[in-house]
């Protein structure tokens, strides 16, 4: 999928409307066809995969223009990873698209317990500020690619 072609889909920070942003018009400021609020497309393209923490929750993954997978994770389980590369490769192909999270459980207690995360890896997808499903278990890229489909 060529970013040249495809329009970004991302949401307006005041209204929450989603709006076709051309790749052409990326790095600088665009304007939600409904209510004309900006809407800063640099926050789109941030480094991936965003390490989430208890302080930045809010701000990039609540507050994300587009929608979120969160990978929880712990660096003394296996499995995890295994799946980390996956992940980390899925990050990369979908900047711009999808934003891709890593959540280490281990230091960030506030979150494993507001998401109630008793077992590693756990996945996370948030759309809008909400959470949109909850998936225990790794997955593998393609299916993450195929997960976040429908939210983009």
């Amino acid at each position: 999928m060529s970013t040249n072609v495809n329009p970004y889909l991302i949401r307006c920070p005041e209204c929450k409307t989603r709006n076709r942003i051309p790749a052409a018009k990326f790095g600088g400021t665009a304007r939600c066809g409904k209510c004309r609020a900006a809407i800063r497309t640099g926050d789109v393209l941030i480094e991936q995969p965003l390490l989430v923490t208890d302080a930045n929750f809010e701000e990039k993954i609540l507050g994300s223009p587009i929608p979120v997978l969160v990978f929880a994770w712990a660096p003394w389980c296996p499995s995890c990873g295994q799946i980390a590369p996956q992940f980390d490769a899925f990050a990369v192909e979908s900047r711009g698209r999808v934003r891709a999270g890593k959540l280490n459980v281990d230091a960030n207690p506030v979150l494993a317990r507001r998401f109630n995360i008793l077992s590693v890896p756990f996945m996370f997808v948030f759309d809008n500020g909400q959470l949109r499903q909850s998936l225990p278990g790794g997955m593998m890229k393609h299916d993450m690619m195929m997960l976040m489909a429908s939210y983009i």
